[in-house]
């Protein structure tokens, strides 16, 4: 098991949480709430090591977008990018009122 922490910094706060997705066969959970420091920080624990590259390279696309001070917790089990940036995705969209 690989884990790995990212930090981005962030402008804009969120309320409210949003858990979306499982963690099982090729699939992920991510979890996400405010930030307690204004910052964006992503944890990510996965069943495949050696991506962290690839991890780098979604979630600098997603903090381009998302100027987002928010805790994310990811729980990996060989998710694709795709799959990644779909559930990212998911999480803004189940953050909003």
């Amino acid at each position: 098991m690989e884990q790995m922490t990212f930090e981005y910094p962030a402008n804009q706060s969120v309320n409210g949480r949003a858990h979306v997705g499982v963690t099982g066969s090729g699939d992920l959970e991510i979890l996400m709430e405010p930030s307690v420091d204004g910052m964006a920080r992503v944890e990510v624990k996965t069943q495949s090591e050696g991506f962290k590259d690839a991890w780098q390279a979604v979630l600098d696309r997603f903090f381009v977008r998302h100027d987002l001070a928010v805790a994310i917790e990811i729980n990996d089990f060989g998710a694709t990018p795709g799959v990644v940036s779909l559930r990212l995705a998911q999480a803004v969209e189940a953050l909003k009122p």
